[in-house]
């Protein structure tokens, strides 16, 4: 069992980011996509797990599931499991290697998925006080459940809900 690891932010992620967005959209060529840095290491000063989240933006999943070979020629593992809870995505993993591990999270493009990843990741990026709070509310969930990431991931939900829905979290004012 693997534990919950929480580590400053570091400079190098927009960096790992950019060899990564390099090597999908070469992978996805000549099909059009469009991929994002999302998750916590994505925004400015915030600490994470030192997992990058990468959001592709497809215009079918078909197009997608053409491109599984291509991806698990970059070392990317096709992890279907997931589909009965989520049969909106398709889930690739990326073992650490020269870079830090990589979640891709394959979805159409401009699904509710990838928007409300998108706005989640820029209401953090914009909002010192909204990255803050929740800074310190995974820094507190990551000892409570450092041993089990699931329970960590469910426990970050209601915030991120709050958020998406247009509270602030633990202050009652609405966010844009």
């Amino acid at each position: 069992m693997s534990t919950v690891v929480i580590s400053p932010y570091s400079a190098a992620w927009p960096e790992f980011f950019t060899r990564v967005r390099a090597e999908i959209l070469g992978a996805f060529a000549p099909l059009e996509v469009v991929v994002e840095h999302t998750g916590s290491t994505s925004v400015p000063g915030l600490p994470a797990k030192p997992v990058l989240d990468v959001l592709l933006g497809a215009g079918r999943l078909s197009e997608v599931e053409s491109k599984i070979p291509a991806l698990e020629g970059l070392g990317y593992s096709y992890v279907s499991k997931y589909e009965r809870e989520l049969p909106m995505r398709r889930y690739f993993v990326k073992a650490e290697s020269a870079l830090p591990r990589v979640h891709l999270h394959a979805v159409e493009l401009g699904s509710p998925f990838w928007e409300e990843h998108l706005r989640f990741r820029d209401l953090l990026r914009t909002n010192p006080g909204l990255a803050s709070r929740y800074a310190a509310l995974k820094l507190r969930l990551a000892k409570e459940h450092a041993l089990d990431k699931a329970a960590y991931t469910a426990a970050k939900a209601p915030f991120i809900q709050a958020v998406l829905s247009g509270e602030s979290p633990e202050s009652g004012d609405t966010l844009p």
